[in-house]
C-alpha cells in the first residue's frame, strides 16, 4: 500500500489528556487514541462531522526530543473557597505537576494524494489550543515499509483485542470504549538539533 504523508512539527509543548483526575503528578501520553485521530480528521475534512469514524487517515505516528515538567494551577468544579482552621487558612487550590512532550513531529498517512494536499495546506491543534502543529511543505510519498522506519510512537487502532488495551472512552460514539495496541518503531525520542 502507497502512502501520501504529511509531517507536522511545532515548537512548543505537546499537552496530552494523561487523567480524568486532578492527580499530583501526571505525564503527557506518547499516542494519540482513535477519538483524537477521529477529532483531527474532522478539523482536516470539516464535511465529515456528521460521519462517525475515521475515513481518511489511515497511520500516524509521533516522536519528541523530550518531556518538560510544568505546573498548572487548578480548583474545584465550585470555583475558589478559603476557610480558616486553626488560624490557618486553606483553599481547593491546589499545583499538580504535568509532564509536557517538547518538539513533537507528527506524522499523519493518507491513501491518496488530494486528502493530503488538503490537511498540508492547513494547522492542526493537539487537544489544547495552545499546542500547534504545522505541516512541512512536502508530501512525503511512501510504502508502509517506509512508513514504518519512521520513529515514533503509534497506537494501531485496528489491532487484535488479546494486544490490545483500553485507551479510554470515544466523546464521537457515546463514550464507547476505545482500544489499541501501542507499538514503538525505532527510537521515539529524538536527538535535539
Amino acid at each position: 500500500m502507497k502512502y501520501y504523508v504529511v509531517k507536522y512539527s511545532g515548537p512548543f509543548g505537546f499537552i496530552k489528556p494523561w487523567t480524568a483526575v486532578r492527580d499530583k503528578e501526571t505525564f503527557s501520553q506518547q499516542f494519540l487514541t482513535p477519538s483524537i485521530v477521529e477529532g483531527m480528521e474532522k478539523k482536516l475534512f470539516p464535511y465529515l462531522l456528521g460521519v462517525p469514524g475515521i475515513y481518511k487517515i489511515r497511520r500516524h505516528r509521533l516522536n519528541y526530543i523530550g518531556m518538560d515538567v510544568q505546573q498548572e494551577r487548578t480548583w474545584a468544579k465550585g470555583g475558589f473557597k478559603a476557610t480558616k482552621e486553626k488560624d490557618v487558612w486553606k483553599s481547593n487550590l491546589s499545583i499538580l505537576d504535568r509532564g509536557v512532550l517538547l518538539e513533537p513531529h507528527l506524522y499523519i498517512a493518507f491513501e491518496n494524494e488530494a486528502d493530503a494536499r488538503i490537511a498540508s495546506q492547513q494547522h492542526l491543534c493537539l487537544c489544547r489550543n495552545e499546542d500547534i502543529v504545522l505541516p512541512d511543505s512536502d508530501i512525503y510519498t511512501m510504502d508502509q515499509e517506509a512508513f514504518n522506519d519512521l520513529d515514533g510512537f503509534e497506537l494501531l487502532l485496528d489491532a487484535l483485542a488479546e494486544h490490545s488495551f483500553k485507551v479510554g472512552h470515544n466523546r464521537f460514539h457515546n463514550a464507547a470504549e476505545m482500544h489499541g495496541q501501542l507499538v514503538v518503531f525505532g527510537n521515539p525520542i529524538r536527538a535535539e538539533i
